[in-house]
């Protein structure tokens, strides 16, 4: 059962689109070819949340998306329909947000907490503010300022008494209760009477909250409280001078703004709880809790408990072993203290789930191959098909381009190191700090390490993450792999290279990441030396990711297309010998891993990509047109602090993102230009030069979307768009063969092709939000229909149409559904068929990707043409003789000599040879069906 066998499509579920609107949409999917819908998280999130990743309740199906009843209702419908379910689930952290009852629990009760250990959280932490407290960084300004401008408030109602601010709210400790409650008690005793039964139940609350249970009395702690809060509620609903003395009390508590003394009261009933509230810049020095990446709103989990393990997993297991999951992804598994224990955990629990992990592999890194999975959600798989459409031969000539545009010479390799560094003093520091100073805890206990300074700890461990070449390594109590030895040596060379007056610290440290203990080292004393090296690998992914994915890929701007997750900017496209490398690796290890062009987390759509991939063809054209745009809008510059904006660098990245994701029809260009200056402001703060989420320059932003405005006005007399549009046109027309291309290689080579819902027809989004926009199904479903009738009375006719009208993206959406059509027809070779790079003759033969599929006497051939400026002319088609000549394939050995094309319906023949122009007559891409001889 552990393996997909055909296509799964991937869903973002929101509150506006549900459970209800999945059903909608299911027989088209059924129609498409879809097997298994692949859906984001659908476990109980934040209120309102878009994405599901903040989970608050991992044991609730989310009410917002339509509940379990709905769930069910969709599960059966697609049953009917023979489509299966992979679910995105999140075991490395959870919504900081007080719809979190474990997290609620725990800042309530803090080391009382029966989910005290569920968290990661640093209880005793070096900072003595912090010790036995959760630092809870959420104020938009100093914690004193807020609390002396009234921000801060008391509020009481059932759940008992919280510290709000705005929608955020916190329990605090039950034990305050009893300041709040005996502040000025005599002024009810004096109205009500000493003997008044409600006096009398007052002061039976009071007992009870001064001899409050804790420690090992945890199951009486948690009786007393309720008892409490339900004694104190009805006397609020029962005595009208208890609730007229609380809101009196509370309002007392919560100061007057403009009377600084009139806040001391609340100010040490502040001091008295188990968080500290502070203002949010604070996270990045002094955090004690482990977040995702830089995210102060998601505090981690520690997932390696089994207790935390089956608590979260519950649910889900339940769901996988009903077989209404079929597969699960691992959101986030490097964020894991011990990846391969959970996934070994996981697998035991469910050992026939389909697996697959979102694990960032950079270029030539291998999954480990010990995990019990099935392989990764395809990053690798999209940067190896996205590289092949890029020229390389073009590269230094792009080089001077870039630095000539920019008027100076940058290295992506230093600039990745840069912004590194920047992000380990900035974003991470406190991370960076609770690690250096466990060192230090650990090293004192060594005679040879006693003198160790934090200053020269923490340097040598900020370069050994700096210069750190990959998400992590994965050592652990059973050891390391020799690949993991590689890079620990690796990085240890690297780093004594950089900074030899801290060769002690880094031989230190080297003990530690190579596990070589001391003969005299207690089991103890090992454990701590392990916890350290599995901590330090915790932080290597956020490193990268913030440093490389989140900064450098808005800086170094050379060729967009390449910018991508799990990518290297640096490598400018990669060969075909390797491509069909990988596949034939991947096919030996990971048969079923996936096939991805694009998610929900990439920086722009599969056809953005195939678009601005065409640019590395044209290099001087791209020039001359550069030089023209900057000239005819140097005008629509601002100046803002004596520089002109936008600068060069941001204008290069602008004409890019322009070309590639500018819309086929005129109706959607006002939409457009909103998205192009939203996306401008995201941009240019993950590049983090002018602007940064940290400390936004407004002026900046401004004048950045004010150019666009102008640059974009209606495109009647604009010189831009005179400039700029045929350009644009032509990028276009190549693009969309490249987008038709990829597409078949998707979902033909080794492993699960996965689509990221409406990506069928044309995908020209940006990055998250603006991919996350609503789809249209409805138009998707009628293309659909009108495909499939056309296809069954004039399908040579039906293709024509299409490739004369392109702009509404039916021709992508005929692909997809011919090729599933064939894939499931011939489910077997594609699911366990051999892969064979094909041999490929004539002068043409660097413009063709041709392998073959084979299982048995089976044989299938993808044929899937690029370089498309050097084969037509605007407004051709890269069809027939005239464009292919003497170009042939060598088909494989023992074939029949007649082939079915999947796509067209037409038939080839050629025993020793397969010539393209008889095979690419009628399509600009093939599926070859070798047929049985009669």
């Amino acid at each position: 059962m552990n393996r997909l066998s055909k296509f799964p499509y991937r869903i973002q579920f929101t509150p506006e689109f549900g459970f209800a609107n999945a059903q909608a949409i299911a027989s088209f999917l059924a129609e498409l070819g879809i097997s298994h819908i692949y859906a984001s998280p659908i476990l109980t999130a934040r209120k309102g949340s878009t994405h599901g990743y903040d989970t608050v309740n991992y044991n609730e199906i989310s009410p917002e998306l339509g509940g379990k009843e709905q769930f069910e209702e969709l599960i059966e419908a697609l049953k009917q329909l023979n489509i299966g379910w992979v679910q995105d689930i999140v075991p490395n952290h959870m919504a900081f947000d007080s719809q979190n009852q474990m997290l609620v629990d725990v800042l309530e009760n803090g080391s009382d907490s029966q989910y005290r250990d569920y968290f990661d959280i640093t209880w005793n932490h070096h900072y003595e503010e912090n010790r036995g407290k959760v630092l809870a960084p959420f104020l938009g300004k100093f914690c004193g300022d807020c609390l002396e401008s009234g921000e801060l408030q008391l509020q009481y109602d059932e759940n008992g008494i919280t510290i709000n601010y705005y929608s955020l709210k916190f329990p605090i400790r039950v034990e305050s209760y009893y300041q709040v409650l005996t502040y000025d008690l005599g002024r009810l005793r004096e109205k009500i009477g000493r003997d008044h039964p409600c006096f009398m139940k007052l002061l039976s609350v009071l007992y009870m909250l001064k001899y409050t249970p804790s420690g090992e009395e945890g199951r009486e702690r948690y009786d007393q409280i309720a008892i409490v809060k339900r004694m104190l509620w009805e006397l609020w609903n029962d005595s009208p001078e208890v609730k007229e003395f609380i809101e009196e009390n509370i309002r007392i508590f919560n100061g007057e703004p403009g009377k600084p003394e009139s806040f001391n009261l609340l100010e040490n009933l502040l001091s008295d709880q188990f968080f500290r509230l502070s203002y949010w810049k604070v996270g990045n020095e002094e955090l004690n809790y482990r977040r995702f990446f830089t995210v102060n709103e998601l505090i981690c989990l520690r997932i390696e408990e089994e207790k935390v393990f089956e608590n979260t997993h519950a649910l889900i297991l339940e769901l996988v072993k009903e077989e209404k999951f079929n597969g699960l992804r691992i959101d986030h598994i490097d964020g894991l203290y011990d990846p391969a224990t959970y996934l070994n955990l996981l697998r035991e629990y469910a050992p026939e789930v389909y697996l697959i992990v979102e694990k960032i592999l950079e270029p030539k890194e291998e999954l480990p191959i010990t995990w019990p999975i099935q392989g990764t959600t395809g990053y690798d798989f999209l940067n190896q098909v996205n590289g092949i459409f890029c020229l390389q031969s073009a590269e230094q000539e792009f080089d001077d381009i870039y630095h000539r545009f920019i008027k100076k010479e940058v290295s992506c390799e230093d600039l990745i190191d840069q912004k590194k560094r920047l992000i380990i003093s900035k974003d991470l520091a406190g991370d960076i700090d609770n690690l250096a100073h466990l060192l230090k805890q650990i090293s004192g206990r060594y005679r040879y390490a006693s003198d160790f300074t934090m200053y020269g700890l923490k340097a040598a461990l900020v370069e050994i993450l700096a210069v750190f070449p990959v998400y992590r390594t994965y050592i652990s109590s059973t050891g390391a792999s020799k690949t993991d030895q590689e890079y620990i040596q690796q990085v240890l060379e690297r780093a004594k290279q950089n900074i030899p007056n801290f060769l002690n610290e880094l031989n230190f440290i080297e003990k530690f990441l190579h596990l070589d203990f001391d003969d005299s080292l207690k089991e103890e004393d090992k454990q701590q030396w392990l916890h350290f090296v599995m901590r330090l690998q915790q932080m290597t992914g956020p490193l990268m990711a913030k440093g490389v994915e989140d900064t450098v890929m808005y800086v170094y701007n050379r060729l967009l297309s390449l910018n991508e997750v799990g990518s290297h900017p640096a490598h400018f496209g990669i060969s075909l010998e390797d491509f069909h490398t990988f596949n034939q690796n991947r096919l030996a290890a990971w048969p079923h891993a996936m096939n991805t062009t694009s998610t929900h987390d990439t920086k722009r759509g599969e056809d953005v990509r195939a678009r601005i991939n065409v640019l590395s063809e044209i290099p001087q054209e791209w020039e001359n047109n550069l030089k023209q745009w900057r000239d005819i809008n140097a005008p629509q510059k601002i100046s803002v602090g004596g520089r002109d904006v936008p600068t060069p660098n941001d204008e290069y990245l602008f004409y890019q993102n322009l070309i590639g994701a500018f819309p086929f029809k005129d109706e959607e260009y006002p939409q457009f230009v909103e998205r192009m200056q939203q996306y401008i402001i995201k941009a240019i703060r993950e590049a983090k030069v002018h602007t940064a989420w940290l400390k936004p320059d407004t002026d900046y932003e401004n004048a950045f979307t004010e150019f666009a405005e102008q640059v974009l006005k209606e495109p009647e007399n604009n010189p831009f768009f005179e400039a700029f549009r045929p350009f644009q046109r032509k990028i276009q027309y190549y693009g969309v063969f490249n987008s038709l291309s990829q597409t078949l290689l998707k979902l033909t080579a080794p492993g699960v092709p996965d689509t990221y819902q409406g990506t069928e027809l044309w995908d020209l989004s940006l990055v998250d939000p603006d991919n996350r926009r609503p789809v249209d199904y409805q138009a998707r479903q009628e293309y659909l229909q009108e495909i499939k009738s056309k296809a069954e009375t004039d399908l040579s006719g039906l293709i024509t149409e299409l490739l004369q009208n392109p702009e509404d993206g039916r021709i992508k959406l005929f692909l997809t559904y011919q090729v599933l059509q064939a894939r499931r027809q011939h489910l077997e070779v594609f699911q366990r068929g051999s892969y064979s790079k094909l041999t490929v003759a004539g002068s043409l033969k660097s413009h063709v990707v041709g392998f073959a599929r084979e299982l048995g006497d089976k044989k299938i051939i993808a044929i899937a043409p690029r370089f498309f400026t050097s084969l037509v002319k605007e407004g051709e088609y890269p069809l027939g003789e005239q464009i292919w000549q003497e170009t042939r394939i060598v088909p494989p050995a023992d074939s029949s000599p007649v082939w079915q094309d999947a796509i067209t319906g037409q038939q080839v023949q050629g025993e020793d040879t397969l010539w393209v122009r008889e095979i690419l007559q009628q399509f600009p891409v093939a599926l070859l069906v070798n047929q049985s001889q009669q």
